[in-house]
């Protein structure tokens, strides 16, 4: 995926973060989830038609259009007040997906920190479909998640692709680190979520 499609994904996940924890209004982000997604899907139509049509130029524009039917679905589904278990579903198989990815870019490509963000990004995508598929009530955990990734695993190293540093050695050693340290806190919000949550749960029997 190129560094701006990188970018404005990072900028919709952003705001789709901050809109699953009660902080921004969902109308306004679902409009620019269109915005993003309608980008997502055309850039790599055009880079798939311009390429030389090999399969591995396939395969990776087509990553992006995961991205961009996500954010065109889950814009429609706001707007159009649609029933959200579709998105759910297809959060679930796009999950699969970047797993898909991740294995890959891992053993075809030795790519220990691309991989290791696909494997965050097919984590977030599975809880996706808890949350709309399943009907979890999972929305502030899921929120939280979001934020870290839309800076983690996005809008920086956008960033960095953008100053060309992405690719210094030592830079993706740290970024190793950085998405590890991402996925600790994810575990411990996720401890600390769901006990609160059984609290909350024996109160109300209590009551």
């Amino acid at each position: 995926m190129g560094a701006i499609g990188l970018l404005f994904s990072g900028a919709a996940l952003f705001l789709n973060s901050l809109m699953l924890l009660g902080k921004a209004e969902e109308k306004s982000v679902a409009f620019f989830n269109i915005l993003v997604g309608a980008l997502q899907v055309i850039t790599p139509l055009y880079l798939i038609i311009t390429s030389d049509q090999s399969n591995w130029s396939m395969f990776n524009n087509g990553a992006v259009f995961l991205f961009g039917f996500t954010y065109l679905y889950l814009g429609a589904t706001i707007l159009k007040g649609y029933d959200s278990t579709g998105l759910g579903w297809y959060s679930l198989w796009v999950a699969m997906m970047a797993l898909v990815y991740a294995v890959v870019f891992y053993i075809q490509e030795n790519d220990a920190l691309n991989a290791l963000i696909w494997v965050m990004w097919a984590f977030l995508w599975c809880l996706f479909y808890l949350s709309s598929a399943l009907k979890k009530p999972y929305e502030a955990y899921i929120g939280r998640v979001a934020f870290v990734q839309s800076w983690v695993t996005l809008t920086l190293p956008s960033l960095f692709m953008l100053l060309d540093i992405w690719q210094v050695a030592k830079l993706q050693q740290i970024w190793i680190y950085v998405c590890l340290a991402s996925s600790v806190y994810f575990a411990v919000e996720a401890i600390l979520f769901f006990k609160g949550r059984k609290q909350e749960q024996l109160q109300e029997l209590a009551q």
